[in-house]
């Protein structure tokens, strides 16, 4: 076999991961029927990658270096909170309805596998909030936005943008609507988380 990766048959191999992933998940995914979508066979996508985790994360990673750079630029440009708000919850949504994995994938790395997620925030572009911390506690300090820590702040806007997506299909049976529903809700949220963090912080002068 030739020892030299090709850069395309890797590339096509994450593509095809990535379709099956989204499909049936990590746990649902076969690494035959990843080799078939790919064109491949099966000893050939064991030499890129060894194992199913391995891939997973390659699959991952590929995702993550696209969002994270997109998040670090909202949360650190020049705009307002509010902007920043709804900046950060319609890119993170849009996002994730292109790669479903991501959110579920993020918690069962923080229970497996806690070195993966401590290699992730190593990483160059990994969103940093110290800009926001200071502009949320001037904000307070100013009296422009309510009393608020610039961390819960930043918790409640990652935990009501990330739970639809983790909790879906205990939520679809909560409000009893299918995925078509689920899914316009889904779109809805772009706008609807941003509204609800902005008007629950803003004080109306």
């Amino acid at each position: 076999m030739n020892k030299t990766k090709d850069t395309t048959t890797e590339s096509n191999i994450l593509n095809a991961a990535k379709h099956i992933f989204q499909q049936k998940g990590m746990m649902g995914a076969r690494m035959q029927e990843i080799a078939d979508k790919a064109g491949i066979n099966k000893a050939l996508l064991h030499y890129y990658f060894r194992s199913k985790q391995l891939l997973f994360e390659a699959v991952f990673k590929k995702a993550f270096s696209l969002l994270a750079p997109q998040l670090n630029e909202v949360i650190n440009d020049d705009s307002s909170i509010c902007e920043k708000i709804k900046n950060f919850s319609h890119n993170y949504i849009s996002f994730v309805i292109k790669h479903p994995y991501l959110p579920n994938f993020i918690l069962q790395e923080l229970n497996r596998n806690p070195d993966f997620v401590q290699d992730l925030i190593k990483e160059k572009n990994f969103p940093n909030i110290s800009k926001f911390k200071k502009q949320v506690n001037d904000k307070v300090a100013d009296g422009t936005i309510r009393n608020i820590k610039a961390e819960q702040l930043f918790i409640n806007i990652m935990a009501l943008n990330i739970f639809p997506f983790v909790g879906a299909p205990l939520l679809k049976g909560f409000i009893n609507i299918g995925d078509k529903e689920y899914n316009q809700l889904i779109e809805e949220r772009k706008t609807a988380v941003a509204d609800f963090i902005i008007n629950a912080i803003k004080i109306n002068k």
